[in-house]
């Protein structure tokens, strides 16, 4: 069997890099950023005034004067005036510093009468104080955003203010998720006592949506080698990844993988050193497209989609790659068999704003209620069995912040 390391190197190894397409910036929030987007001014692009108040010349008030009549009024959007010797413009958070100002005095520390702004005793102004000075966030023409980065709503701001209204992004592949097995059925369809109701399939739907992918349909096919041959070859030729849940293991109606090698599927591996999932069955179609056949455990379904589905569809992307994460284990836990554990835990953090993993008990990796309570699952390498508290170990969460 591959180790972990390994088998996540021959996913990405087959994860070749998706389309781009040109999306409205408006719709861009998830997706990977497969242009540069440069600094259409400089920002700000005027010496900005951040605070409402009069500005004035610092040489007359270096002077001695305290008491200014007031020549105009200045707001936000106005074209610049220029100042007059002696004299202050009534100024706006946001507009742009007069010609020959270069002090702001708030408006709480003046008072105003017969046209006249009187600076209050015992306030000592400084000059280009509250003046946000032009280009100091920026210049013109700055990379402010790079190929592999995934828009965020922040993002959004930096796009827009470049004037783009459209960005180049990696394509939002095609994703093919298919439960198989005689004994599911919906939820919302009538039920016997012995077979489940489908929690594998919409599950990682969700896991999937929560990274960002949306263009996901899901497929029920029962234990039927005819049946699966024919619906499984519909998918291969409409889709970029097809994620499998069950029949990957050694029973008499584990029929997938045969089926996969039927319609031209390569196997890459079959079998992961970990627990949970180690039936992991990953493959590479005739036109390139990655299949990803997930054992029927729930528990096991979720860790190896979250491993390397997910990793595989990021890399695809052409995403940056993000620094790993880590954690330390809230207390001692011990893994005998020579196996990579993925183990879900519930995340706290302490006094000294260290994060810990605290364990969470599953009743067998069918026990997919347990997840609910955890953030993502921890990492204890193979070749090590004690891991005592505080030990730092690999976190993977289940959504990636």
């Amino acid at each position: 069997m591959l180790t972990t390391t390994e088998a996540l190197e021959a996913v990405l190894a087959e994860a070749k890099a998706f389309a781009t397409e040109t999306v409205a910036a408006d719709d861009a929030t998830g997706r990977v950023l497969q242009q540069i987007v440069r600094a259409e001014r400089s920002q700000p692009p005027f010496d900005r005034v951040m605070m409402d108040g009069i500005a004035l010349s610092w040489v007359d008030y270096d002077g001695g004067q305290r008491t200014f009549p007031i020549q105009a009024m200045q707001a936000a959007g106005d074209k610049v005036l220029s100042l007059q010797t002696g004299h202050c413009i009534e100024i706006m958070t946001g507009a742009s510093l007069p010609d020959n100002a270069d002090c702001i005095a708030p408006v709480e520390r003046i008072s105003v009468a017969d046209g006249t702004a009187e600076i209050e005793d015992n306030y000592e102004l400084k000059k280009n104080r509250f003046i946000h000075p032009h280009g100091s966030d920026f210049a013109e023409g700055a990379h402010l955003m790079t190929p592999g980065k995934r828009i965020s709503p922040l993002d959004i701001a930096i796009i827009a203010s470049c004037g783009e209204t459209e960005v180049i992004v990696a394509k939002d592949p095609v994703i093919r998720v298919i439960s198989t097995g005689n004994e599911l059925v919906a939820a919302g369809d009538a039920i016997e006592a012995h077979q489940i109701r489908m929690s594998n399939g919409p599950a990682i739907m969700s896991l999937l949506g929560s990274h960002h992918y949306k263009r996901i349909s899901h497929d029920h096919i029962v234990d039927n080698v005819s049946e699966l041959r024919h619906r499984l070859a519909i998918h291969l030729d409409e889709a970029n990844v097809v994620i499998l849940s069950g029949g990957v293991s050694m029973g008499k109606a584990d029929y997938v993988p045969q089926v996969l090698a039927d319609l031209g599927v390569e196997v890459v591996f079959h079998k992961v050193s970990q627990r949970p999932g180690r039936p992991l069955w990953f493959g590479k179609g005739p036109n390139g497209q990655v299949v990803f056949a997930l054992p029927g455990n729930p528990v096991s379904a979720l860790v190896c989609c979250r491993q390397y589905v997910i990793a595989a569809l990021a890399s695809a992307s052409g995403a940056s790659e993000s620094p790993p994460e880590f954690a330390a284990v809230a207390s001692n836990i011990s893994f005998k068999p020579a196996l990579t554990c993925f183990l879900p835990v519930k995340l706290i953090s302490n006094a000294g704003g260290q994060t810990l993993a605290m364990p969470v008990k599953t009743n067998t990796s069918g026990d997919f209620a347990s997840l609910s309570a955890t953030d993502g699952y921890i990492e204890l390498t193979k070749d090590q069995t004690d891991f005592p508290a505080g030990t730092a170990v690999f976190l993977h969460r289940w959504i990636a912040q």
